[in-house]
């Protein structure tokens, strides 16, 4: 049985600053491409039965810089939609939800197209890839590789691991980082997290 690595891309202008960030498709910073291109050491070696990446351009890159090759886009590994709270710090938030928590809160609707999402909305997405990578990961001649955000990463450990989707509050997952799920007698462990070079 393969494992399951999990690279988070590399650092935004938002990531840094903590603003919340979806469907905005910011550009890594130079030290963001940085983080990506010190990644491509703990990818090389290994045999990838299936390659994944969000859609979004910081992901994408990521994976290249990463020196990935054959990914192809999953829309499900698209970042939480944070509705109304896209581009706004949690710090902000709390000026008027002081006891706001996205992991059991959620966000209010955005913009048309953005309705925002729930935890467990996003776990129903998890769900699905994890769906998708199960024959790559139990039949295939090697391991998985996704390369996303931290939110969904995170939602996407919780649920396989057989916790519920806001357990992914749990899984603190820096940019440029590498994690890794493999099995223990038969059950998914964690094995590595927020793997740096």
């Amino acid at each position: 049985m393969g494992d399951l690595l999990l690279v988070r891309h590399g650092e935004t202008e938002w990531s840094l600053s903590g603003q919340h960030t979806s469907w905005t498709d910011l550009p890594l910073t130079q030290h963001g491409e940085e983080q990506a291109k010190s990644l491509a050491p703990l990818l090389t070696g290994r045999t990838y039965a299936l390659a994944l990446s969000s859609p979004l351009g910081r992901a994408i890159r990521t994976a290249e810089l990463a020196g990935l090759t054959g990914v192809a886009p999953e829309p499900d590994l698209h970042e939480w939609d944070y509705g109304g709270y896209e581009g706004v710090t949690t710090a902000e938030i709390h000026r008027s939800r002081p006891d706001w928590y996205l992991w059991t809160d959620g966000v209010p609707p955005g913009p048309e197209g953005h309705p925002g999402e729930s935890p467990e909305r996003i776990g129903e997405r998890a769900d699905r890839v994890l769906r998708k990578l199960e024959s790559a990961l139990t039949t295939g001649t090697g391991d998985v590789i996704l390369v996303a955000h931290a939110h969904f990463l995170r939602v996407l450990t919780a649920r396989r691991l057989g916790l519920p989707p806001a357990e992914g509050r749990l899984f603190q997952l820096a940019t440029g980082t590498v994690s890794r799920l493999s099995t223990e007698h038969g059950r998914p462990v964690i094995a590595e997290w927020n793997k740096q070079p």
